[in-house]
């Protein structure tokens, strides 16, 4: 009886043989409509607490709802911020990776490159940590920063006085030294982490800065009245000599009472490292930043965030504790999420996030962006596609396709995570005031990032050359592996991608199934798809597998076959034979 059961089982299969030796089709990229999300997000705003809008309308404000989405898996978290239902920025962090930039290290120096300028620090890590001379020195003045009041130790002004350069430092910093640093950018490729000993401990208002003695204010916060009431602050602040803070823009508005209370709790972290560099006698790590919930919270849990979305309950639980020690106010606004339908589709994000990793973006004129990551720099062309404009004048459309590309552009650098050398590639224009115009709509739209960006103007070529701090790999080289198909000339997803996207899918089905047939209904499913990914499913996440059967009653099989690409798989429903998308 059984062996009958297989074999219909497998004639079933086959019909999707063909389909699955192959690749997956391309999806082509369509544009997603805009509209239709800001509709939608305005209804959600409709259904803030009456005293909230009322608040809203007393000071007439027209910015755009702003919401954080944050949905938990066993392999990977991943926060969305949406303006107007729009997704603006997209974060995802797996688990077991290492936390780098922002981790303090004691190291112990391992050589000195003269020709680099460089030093090689062994943190205890597989990779040394690569230390340039110029971030040996006490940090040069920023000029993004205005200094309001010195703090600075006698020893620090010794060695300003005695003015120590990058010739001192192999005199000052032998092979052998223990030293402390921190990681500002991690490690891509085959490149260990770049550090530095300027260290940096950012709160929820303030940046503390232990080595710098200098007290300041982001010069982000224009507004006249407000850094002079800030500057009053800081001067009555009292924090031991020789340390520096700055007044992140978050600290806008902010009453003394939040300063004094982020400071204090940045000096205790600060006592923690100074004991762990003291105890250690190896290279070792100090600190590392919160993971990606705890780092929303800091950084992203402002005056302007209207509402926060949470899927998994330790982690609602977890931002209610630190919500409520940091800013109690705010606890009105994170919601716990638990609906059937998973968050980011239930909120349009999975839809948006699909185009972080096409090639070809579509721009709202019929237009479209294309972006092709190398190993030197990212280039990105502008076409005009099929546009729409009606105009019979060429130049009006090309404007306008260009200014289009340049606000696409730069919200796509954001949501990859797109970093170092960028070349754009715009459609020429000839007049130098439109020129003109798609530079400073470029400038205008980067000049919210919070990572540093240089841009240049258009040439007379129409290439636009920009650069973007990358402290870390981009998305898509984070979800892609070596192709095994090709020697490494073009890409695949890794076993452990291709895991997430298979349970995502069977937690979908079968929400939508249950939700459609009831949850008495016995769910029968049973997954085709490659060898490789079947083995990762059999191993590393066989307990996840048992945890999504008994969550929601639902019965798992797996077929798997060389011959299936390892990009591809299918559900099909058992009892049908058809497959479940």
């Amino acid at each position: 009886m059984q062996n009958t059961t297989e074999t219909s089982e497998k004639n079933s299969d086959d019909k999707f043989t063909e389909e699955l030796t192959s690749a997956p089709a391309e999806k082509k990229a369509e544009r997603i409509d805009t509209r239709e999300l800001k509709d939608k997000a305005a209804e959600r705003e409709k259904k803030q607490p009456i005293i909230t809008r009322i608040a809203k309308a007393i000071k007439r404000e027209k910015k755009a709802y702003t919401e954080l989405i944050i949905n938990s898996e066993p392999l990977e978290k991943r926060v969305a911020l949406l303006k107007d239902g729009v997704l603006e920025k997209f974060e995802v962090e797996r688990t077991g990776e290492a936390r780098e930039v922002g981790a303090i290290f004691k190291g112990r120096i391992q050589n000195l490159e003269p020709g680099l300028k460089a030093a090689f620090v062994d943190i205890g890590e597989e990779k040394n940590a690569f230390l340039h001379y110029w971030d040996i020195l006490p940090a040069a003045k920023d000029n993004s920063i205005e200094v309001v009041r010195d703090n600075k130790s006698e020893k620090q002004r010794k060695r300003e006085a005695e003015k120590v350069t990058i010739k001192d430092i192999p005199k000052l910093y032998p092979v052998g030294s223990e030293i402390v640093i921190q990681i500002t950018k991690g490690q891509i490729g085959t490149k260990g982490p770049r550090t530095t000993t300027n260290i940096a401990l950012p709160g929820r208002f303030l940046v503390l800065m232990p080595h710098t003695g200098t007290l300041g204010i982001s010069r982000k916060i224009d507004d006249k009245k407000e850094r002079s009431r800030l500057k009053g602050i800081l001067r009555d602040l009292t924090l031991p000599e020789g340390m520096g803070i700055i007044v992140r823009t978050a600290g806008e508005g902010k009453k003394a009472r939040y300063f004094i209370r982020d400071l204090h709790i940045l000096l205790k972290r600060w006592e923690v490292i100074q004991q762990r560099i003291e105890a250690s006698k190896k290279p070792t790590c100090l600190y590392v930043e919160p993971d990606i919930v705890g780092r929303t919270v800091r950084d992203f849990l402002t005056e302007e965030i209207d509402r926060v979305m949470v899927d998994k309950k330790d982690d609602y639980d977890n931002i209610i504790e630190e919500v409520t020690r940091i800013s109690p106010r705010s606890k009105s606004k994170i919601h716990r999420f638990a609906e059937d339908i998973p968050v980011f589709e239930r909120f349009n994000i999975e839809r948006q996030i699909e185009q972080t990793f096409m090639r070809c973006v579509p721009l709202p004129s019929g237009g479209e962006i294309v972006i092709e990551e190398t190993e030197a720099l990212i280039s990105i062309d502008v076409n005009t596609g099929s546009h729409k404009n009606k105009s019979k004048d060429g130049k009006d459309f090309i404007l306008q396709v260009n200014l289009e590309a340049a606000t696409e552009i730069a919200r796509q650098i954001r949501l990859r995570n797109i970093g170092g050398l960028i070349i754009l590639d715009f459609i020429d224009m000839k007049a130098k005031k439109d020129r003109n115009a798609v530079y400073n709509r470029m400038k205008r739209e980067m000049a919210g990032d919070k990572a540093k960006n240089h841009i240049l103007q258009i040439s007379t070529l129409g290439i636009m050359q920009m650069t973007r701090q990358r402290h870390s790999e981009s998305h898509s080289s984070g979800v892609y592996t070596d192709c095994p198909y090709c020697n490494g000339r073009g890409s695949v997803k890794s076993s452990r991608t291709m895991s997430v996207e298979i349970q995502r899918r069977l937690i979908s089905v079968i929400r939508h199934m249950r939700a459609k047939d009831g949850h008495d209904k016995e769910i029968s499913l049973r997954v085709l798809l490659h060898p490789t990914n079947l083995d990762r499913l059999r191993h590393e996440d066989e307990d996840l597998l048992l945890e999504i059967e008994q969550s929601y009653g639902a019965h798992l099989s797996f077929r798997a076959d060389p011959i299936y690409h390892v990009e591809n798989f299918k559900i099909i429903d058992v009892e049908t034979g058809q497959e479940q998308r």
